[in-house]
């Protein structure tokens, strides 16, 4: 996929959507902002913005999710799809060696994946990924890029999805109740997908499908 020029991003864009159209979007808090702080590399001109890499789950898993986070998300904060963040905030100088490992990885049929039970987050609820291979290959890259990675990439141990944050805790305990009563849906990583975050957006670089991916 081709670099375009950034372009007006819809509301709520779909995962897809978003990175064919490289909006610049605000900030979103909490969880699902890189720890660009501990790379020195915030806002500064001229610095080389970190990178974020997700695993992008396939149709109508996608589709759910979405849904889930622009239903329980607070309004001002929702300005990304619902995602799977393998590494927060690598290195933005590694791009190149980021990438291409990236298209060796998904040179391979798309791995299977279970949205499964909800785990409280304190204000808001993530809903569990199991991808074990996708998992055992992000553990083999951290181990290969562990002079590269925050204290919030070396500690990550398990994938999930964001659908709530920076709600009450007593919302957030409701909501938990409610999805533990969801039943697991099977689907598949269809790409990996790399991004760039500039003070703020999230910057589309480059999505690598699966074979047979989309």
């Amino acid at each position: 996929m081709t670099r375009e020029g950034p372009a007006t991003a819809p509301t709520r864009p779909t995962l897809d959507a978003f990175l064919e159209a490289h909006p610049a979007t605000p900030r979103e808090s909490g969880s699902d902002s890189p720890r660009v702080a501990a790379l020195g590399t915030s806002g500064q001109a001229g610095a080389v913005r970190p990178l974020i890499v997700t695993a992008v789950l396939g149709e109508p898993a996608q589709s759910a999710l979405d849904a889930l986070r622009a239903r329980h998300f607070p309004p001002e904060r929702n300005v990304l799809a619902a995602h799977v963040t393998l590494f927060h905030a690598l290195p933005g100088e590694r791009e190149a060696e980021v990438d291409a490992e990236l298209a060796r990885a998904a040179d391979r049929d798309p791995p299977a994946a279970i949205v499964g039970a909800p785990r409280l987050l304190g204000r808001g609820v993530a809903l569990r990924i199991a991808a074990p291979a996708v998992l055992g290959w992000r553990t083999a890259a951290a181990d290969r890029w562990r002079e590269w990675l925050t204290p919030q990439d070396r500690g990550k141990k398990e994938l999930h999805v964001t659908v709530q944050n920076k709600v009450d805790p007593e919302q957030a305990r409701a909501l938990q109740r409610d999805l533990a009563l969801r039943p697991e849906e099977s689907t598949r990583v269809v790409a990996l997908a790399l991004w760039q975050y500039d003070g703020g957006p999230w910057l589309p670089v480059r999505r690598h499908p699966y074979r047979g991916g989309v």
